[in-house]
This record gives C-alpha cells, sequence and structure tokens, in this order.
C-alpha cells in the first residue's frame, strides 16, 4: 500500500494507476513467475473493484515469455475480473498461439470465460490497444462469434455484436456478410444483428438497411423544416421541427445529424436517432430539442455549425445555425 500511494498516485490517470499498481505488486511477489501466478489466481476471487484490474494487467506485462502459463491463467482471473484487456497483447504479438484458447473459452462453462473470447478479440475494444491484424483481416474471429452468437448470456451475444460493428469499422462487408446469415435465425440473433449494423445504419449504409426492411426514401418528403433560432451561446437548447410526407405505409429510420464544430475548426458529424417504426401514408409532425451544455463526454466550440435530416439513410433536409461562446 505504501509503495501504490506514493506521491505521484493521485496525479496519474486511470490507466496510469492501474499499471502502476501493477508495478508496485512485482516488487512485492515472489521472483517466480509460476509461484506469483498461483498468488494471483488465489487472490482474484478476494480482490473487488478497479484495482482488481492489476491481476491480469500483471500477467501481460510480466507473463510473455511464458505464454501457455499466462493464457491459462488469465483464463482462471477473468472468471472474477475480466481480462479483456490483458489478453490483447498476447493476441497482437501471436494470434496463432492464442486463438485455440480463445475457441476453447467460447465453449467454456463460465460466462466470464465465454465473453473473453469475445470481447478480448475485438478490433477496436475502448481503453485497450487496437489489434491491427484483425482490423485488416478479421475473419480468423469469426468462428469465435459463430459459436457465440446463441449464447444463454445476454453479456456474450452483446459482446458478439460490439465485436461485429468493431469489424464494420474496417470492414463493413464482412459485418454485413455475417448479419445478412443471421438475420432471422432467432430473436437473439436479430437483437445481435441490429446492434452490429448500428454504425452502418447510422452511416445510411443500403445493404444494412435492407436487412431490416426499411422502405425506398425516394417516397418519403421533408417539409417546413424551422429552426427556432439561428444562433444561440453555448449552454442553450437548438429546438426544431419538420414535417414527414409518406405517399404509402412505410418502414422509418428517422434521424437528425449535427456537424460539431472542434477545437480546430473542423466539422465533426454525430448522428441521433429520433424514431423508427411502421408509418401509414400521411403527414407526420415533430418537434425536437438538441442540448449544447458541455458534458463530459462533448465539450461544444463556437462557430458555424449543420444540422440535416436523414430518413432511411438519405438526407432529405439541412440548415445550419451559430453557437456562440
Amino acid at each position: 500500500m505504501n509503495l501504490v500511494f506514493d506521491e505521484t498516485f493521485e496525479s496519474k490517470e486511470l490507466m496510469a494507476k492501474m499499471r502502476h499498481t501493477t508495478q508496485c505488486l512485482h516488487q512485492t511477489l515472489p521472483e517466480s513467475y509460476a509461484d506469483t501466478v498461483e498468488i494471483l489466481k488465489q487472490a482474484a476471487p478476494q480482490v473487488k473493484g478497479f484495482e482488481a484490474i492489476s491481476l491480469p494487467d500483471y500477467i501481460a506485462l510480466y507473463g510473455m515469455e511464458d505464454r501457455d502459463l499466462s493464457l491459462a491463467a488469465l483464463g482462471h482471473i477473468t472468471q472474477f475480473v475480466t481480462a479483456e484487456l490483458a489478453i490483447r497483447p498476447f493476441l497482437d504479438q501471436d494470434p496463432d498461439k492464442v486463438l485455440p484458447y480463445m475457441l476453447s473459452w467460447a465453449e467454456h462453462e463460465n460466462a466470464h470465460v465465454r465473453r473473453l473470447a469475445s470481447e478480448g478479440c475485438r478490433p477496436r475494444l475502448p481503453w485497450a490497444i487496437a489489434l491491427p491484424k484483425f482490423k485488416k483481416d478479421p475473419t480468423p474471429l469469426l468462428p469465435i462469434l459463430e459459436i457465440l452468437k446463441n449464447d444463454p448470456s445476454e453479456s456474450v451475444r452483446r459482446s458478439v455484436a460490439n465485436n461485429l460493428n468493431d469489424i464494420s469499422k474496417d470492414n463493413p462487408d464482412i459485418t454485413l456478410d455475417v448479419c445478412e446469415r443471421w438475420h432471422g435465425q432467432s430473436p437473439e440473433t436479430d437483437k445481435i444483428v441490429k446492434h452490429a449494423c448500428r454504425g452502418l445504419l447510422k452511416a445510411g449504409d443500403k445493404r444494412a438497411l435492407a436487412i431490416f426492411g426499411y422502405s425506398d426514401p425516394a417516397d418519403m418528403v421533408v417539409s417546413n423544416f424551422k429552426l427556432c433560432k439561428k444562433s444561440f451561446h453555448i449552454g442553450g437548447t437548438l429546438e426544431f421541427s419538420f414535417v414527414l410526407d409518406l405517399e404509402k405505409k412505410s418502414k422509418v429510420r428517422l434521424e437528425y445529424a449535427i456537424h460539431f464544430v472542434k477545437a480546430k475548426g473542423q466539422l465533426s458529424k454525430k448522428v441521433f436517432k429520433i424514431t423508427e417504426n411502421n408509418y401509414k401514408a400521411g403527414s407526420y409532425s415533430y418537434k425536437r430539442k438538441h442540448s449544447f451544455a458541455d458534458m463530459s463526454t462533448r465539450k461544444h466550440f463556437p462557430g458555424a455549425h449543420r444540422i440535416s435530416l436523414n430518413v432511411n439513410g438519405e438526407k432529405k433536409a439541412e440548415d445550419t445555425f451559430d453557437l456562440l461562446k
């Protein structure tokens, strides 16, 4: 504890605190890696909270030379604290060695181990190192996802969906091939497919939209698109209204996109869903608000912003507004 809580601890970022704790553990544990692994395995069920992440991190930092022992240890420890970050250096350096372990974990009796099989190999897992080999060619991951697509655990199935969503960012056709094959097999796989395609749907990908039977947007018209005000200050709210006219019965996915001004003046688009549903022919009026209050996940900058309305992936209306300091 004295090693961990030194004069630098409070100033460190979260992941740096984890690594610092791991290095402090290394100063107190046996020189024999095998002996240390046994201690970590025994400790895993008893250590709670974020500090527990240092146990699998120890394996990743100091166990690369004894991969069989390390991988077996991660399979055990992940039942108590997730090893999804720790498995990635092994996958990055030696995927041919690690993938057979992950295939076997995909059929493990413990749901946490099965989830590691999917979550650990996500090409773009947040907070973790990327896996460039799988960003380039994710096909070696597909047998793992096939095994897990009907898993009884919702958290495992959601991990499968997140993995496919990661894949879609670099290899959309591979994700779409899988989703077209899985859609309609069961309510569980349909939910996976919908979550896996969320990025593609927001991007208006026609194959993704076709999977879910969205209607041709050519027969849909947006009219009377109005902004309540054309300029307001950071912290304020944008209010807008419009009318959607449908010539015939349609399945509709309705979204708005805001092109935010970033710190260096460039625009960055973010898509927000309004609704999706089946509609009869007719006219439908909408009013919406969007807050421009700063949040931990988004800081706003002054400048000329743009807002557009998208119907089934197709831009139907657009306007601009000024965000002031």
